[in-house]
Formats: structure tokens, C-alpha cells, sequence
């Protein structure tokens, strides 16, 4: 038997409220003003001083390798023990219902409910050692999307206009896409965590003009994107007068001055977006899944993840840079809902039931599905997919009166837990990392999500050690993270 839940969440406590009376106390003493110098050590938490021009990042592997990304996040904490890290051997209270089975990979085994990507383990590396000190929904949500802690850790905060920007936004910051309207889409989104629209999924301080396109759900029947439909009265010459008026629009905004003219600019961002959409015929016919053949759509799973994954593969042939998938939408994990669509990974309780009968054998449909697809078109050599979640999971199976359900699931749980990746260069069949007899925590090298953020940067050709700058010209870091350089090499 393990101890984790109060004795990590003293520590944790412990070590937060230090940071903070750190910051009070240094503050307190300093000469410098103080919110000035607590905006740079928030902006960049963990920064590294490396100078972007004595760089050698473009001599590392993989570097550049990837013309577009492709990020499957599992909402709501994926457990490593019942996914990509089983621990057969370990007491039952520790590997839980689950088995473990090998893959085509000799000596690698991951869980014995993902069969079929167990046969193509040798198109995807496993790391087995993330981790951070976060562990909560909302505030690791925003981390492991932009790499960067929350200012409230352990918290489920709202999205504000202040956060740290998606790294969809960063990219189009730092290198818009010229092949296709958008730069950045999220599939399946936004996401909820727990129950509100968290935050580090949108533009934040770079402006809603940098927010990622969102798609909801892709099985409704109906466009993915309102408005994609052509109108048949919409002549060329038309759409053309109307392309003028929204430059006269643009145009008065920007002489209107900031206070006015903020949520004109927000607007401006949208409009702007949707007529470019429509004035290209080839962007609008990527969101169209009616074109793919039935057997296919049918081998990703005809629910909302899966049609998101195969939306995400039209997408990135279409020449989008970064597309993220939320699986599911919702993160809550208990057996609470009619809808079979509301499952997410956040199992509190009854996780052997939602992850066998729900959760497992749909991502092991879509994701091995999006992995073969990828390969099959010769797409994966040129795009990094990216698996992964919040957290992991506790190693220990345990009743919560507090949470819905009537079986034991698993708690929250960062100190280690796994994420796969694959293509553009990602040496495929390798395991990174290796965590202790109960896949509590990391017995070699950890990783954090901002080390994730600087490989995704790193593979598309981005320096991550290098800055953006907000609209007011400020820097700030792409990445306080180093790239993952042991995906590269054996």
C-alpha cells in the first residue's frame, strides 16, 4: 500500500504557499516596482536567458520536421495504469481490472482494453515520466496547453483576457499559416474543465484575432463551421462589395480609438475569418466529412471524438499547422450521463466501467485509425501527433463519497503519467522514461508540459528558446521548456 493524497497534497501546499510569500517578501524589500516585476516573473515563469541568435536548435534532431501538429488531448486526466503504462504486478489495489497485453514491440505491454493500437506500437514512441505540481482541471488544463503554470495553481480559474496565449496562438503570432485560413483549429471544443470553458485555449493577452478557430461537434448533420454553406444568391460581385465594406469597417475601427473600438476589433477578428472561409472554396470543403468514404469514417467510429480525429487528418492534408482534438469536450468521468457522448477521462469513481465500456475502445478505434490513416497517406512523416492529457491518475483505486458513482476510480495525480507521440521524425517503437513498481512516480528523467510545448515548436521549426511578442511589443518566451531531444535517438 501507497500513500499519495494528503501527504502530496501537504507538499504541494507547502511548496506553493513558500513560492508565494517568496514573491510577498521579495517584493516588500525590493526598490523596483512591484507589479511590474511580478508581470515579468509571471509572463515567464521558469524562462530560460538563451539568446535566440547563439542558438543551435536547428542542429538538434528533428528540427523542423513537421509541416503541421496534431494534438489528441484526453480531457480530464487519462490513467496511465489503464492506458499506456499498466502495472500487471503490482496488488490489485495498485494495477486495478484492467490487464496488460504485449505489443509489436517485443518488451513493451501497454493495457489489455487498447488492442489495436497494441499492433502499431511501432508507429508510436510512449514517455512514461510527465510531470508538474498541478492538480487540478482548469489550471494544468492551461499548462499543458501553454506550457506555462497558472498564476492559481491547483484551481479551476476562468479563461481570461490576461492569460498566457494557446500555443495555436503563439504559432499564428509567430508564424502565420499562407496555405490555409487558419492556422490553429480546435476539433470537438471548446473544452469544459470541469464544467465551464477552461482557460489556456485561446488567444488571451494576444487578442481574440489570435483565438484558435473552434468546431463543435462534427456529427450533427449540419456544416461543422455555421455559415460555411454557400449562398446560392452570393454572386461574385457581391461578395466582392461586401469584402469592401468590411475594409471600410476595419478601417474606421482602427481610427476609433482602443476604448471604443476593443470589442469592434473582436468582432472584426470573426468577420474577417468567416468571409475569408467563404472566398476560399478549398478551405470550406476540408470541414467536409460527407466526402470521405463511408468504411472510413465508419473505421474511425461514427461518435463525436472519432469524426473529430478523421476531421483533424482532412485537416492537416489541407495544410493546417496545429490541430487539437479534445476528447471528450466534457472531462467529467462518472457514470452519471445518458448521453454516451458526455464521457471523460476524469474517472473519480467507477473507472473500470466508463473506461472499459466507454472510453477505451472508442480511442482505440479513432486514434489507431488517425495513426494508420496518417502513415497510409504518407502524412506522418510529415506531421507530429500528439497524446496526452492534464494529468494521469492516482496509483491507488479507492472509493470518493464526494464524487458520483458507486465503484472505486482513481484520483487526480501529476507525479508522473504518459503521453505518446508519433511522426515527422519521432523515432516510432521506443518507451521514454520509466516510472516505479506502482506508476506513482519517475524512477529516471521527468518531463514537464512546457518541455511538450518546446518539442511541438522545436518539430515545426521553431526555436523555442526564441520570444513572440503581444500586441504592445513585449516579449515573451515560446517555450521555458527544452525540446525532448530522446523522441530523436535512440
Amino acid at each position: 500500500m501507497i500513500e499519495f493524497s494528503q501527504t502530496t497534497t501537504i507538499r504541494l501546499t507547502h511548496r506553493q504557499t513558500s513560492i508565494f510569500m517568496n514573491r510577498r517578501n521579495w517584493l516588500r524589500t525590493t526598490s523596483v516596482p512591484a507589479f511590474a516585476l511580478l508581470g515579468e516573473m509571471l509572463r515567464l515563469p521558469r524562462a530560460r536567458a538563451n539568446d535566440p541568435s547563439t542558438s543551435q536548435a536547428n542542429a538538434l534532431p528533428g528540427f523542423g520536421q513537421a509541416k503541421s501538429v496534431i494534438i489528441v488531448f484526453a480531457n480530464g486526466g487519462q490513467s496511465q495504469l489503464e492506458s499506456w503504462d499498466p502495472k500487471p504486478d503490482a496488488p490489485t489495489e495498485i494495477r486495478g481490472a484492467f490487464g496488460a497485453i504485449p505489443t509489436s514491440v517485443p518488451g513493451t505491454i501497454i493495457s489489455d482494453r487498447l488492442p489495436q493500437l497494441a499492433k502499431l506500437a511501432d508507429r508510436y514512441s510512449i514517455i512514461r515520466t510527465l510531470s508538474h505540481e498541478d492538480l487540478d482541471h482548469g489550471s494544468a488544463f492551461y499548462l499543458a496547453m501553454t506550457g506555462t503554470y497558472h498564476q492559481r495553481l491547483s484551481s479551476n480559474p476562468p479563461a481570461r483576457p490576461t492569460d498566457h496565449p494557446f500555443f495555436g496562438s503563439v504559432l499564428k503570432r509567430v508564424r502565420p499559416t499562407q496555405k490555409f485560413v487558419h492556422t490553429s483549429v480546435m476539433v470537438n471544443g471548446p473544452a469544459q474543465v470541469p464544467f465551464e470553458i477552461g482557460p489556456g485555449q485561446f488567444g488571451g493577452l494576444l487578442g481574440k484575432d489570435f483565438d484558435p478557430m473552434i468546431v463543435g461537434d462534427v456529427t450533427t448533420g449540419r456544416p461543422p463551421v455555421p455559415g460555411l454553406t454557400p449562398i446560392a444568391t452570393l454572386d461574385g460581385y457581391r461578395r466582392s462589395g461586401r469584402a469592401e465594406l468590411l475594409s471600410h469597417l476595419e478601417a474606421s475601427a482602427s481610427q476609433a480609438g482602443t476604448e471604443f473600438s476593443s470589442p469592434m476589433f473582436d468582432m472584426q477578428a470573426l468577420y474577417r475569418q468567416a468571409f475569408d472561409m467563404l472566398d476560399r472554396p478549398e478551405a470550406c470543403e476540408a470541414f467536409n466529412l460527407d466526402g470521405e468514404p463511408a468504411a472510413l469514417r465508419d473505421r474511425y467510429g461514427r461518435h463525436r471524438s472519432g469524426q473529430a480525429c478523421l476531421l483533424a487528418r482532412r485537416l492537416v492534408e489541407a495544410g493546417t499547422p496545429l490541430v487539437t482534438v479534445v476528447w471528450n469536450h466534457s472531462n467529467r468521468g462518472q457514470d452519471r450521463f445518458s448521453d454516451d457522448e458526455e464521457f471523460g477521462w476524469d474517472t473519480h469513481n467507477d473507472i473500470f466501467q466508463v473506461m472499459g465500456k466507454h472510453l477505451l475502445p472508442k480511442f482505440d478505434q479513432s486514434f489507431s485509425a488517425l495513426l494508420e490513416d496518417l502513415d497510409t497517406r504518407g502524412l506522418l512523416d510529415e506531421t507530429l501527433v500528439v497524446c496526452m492529457g492534464e494529468f494521469g491518475r492516482a496509483p491507488l483505486v479507492a472509493l470518493e463519497p464526494n464524487f458520483d458513482g458507486a465503484t472505486p476510480g482513481r484520483k487526480h495525480w501529476a507525479a508522473t503519467y504518459s503521453i505518446v507521440l508519433a511522426g515527422a521524425g519521432v523515432i516510432p517503437g521506443s518507451v521514454i522514461g520509466k516510472s516505479d513498481r506502482h506508476a506513482g512516480y519517475p524512477v529516471s528523467k521527468k518531463f514537464g508540459p512546457w518541455d511538450v510545448t518546446a518539442t511541438i515548436a522545436h518539430a515545426l521549426g521553431i526555436d523555442p528558446a526564441s520570444h513572440f511578442k503581444d500586441l504592445a511589443g513585449r516579449p515573451y518566451a515560446i517555450s521555458s521548456g527544452s525540446p525532448i531531444t530522446e523522441l530523436y535517438s535512440v
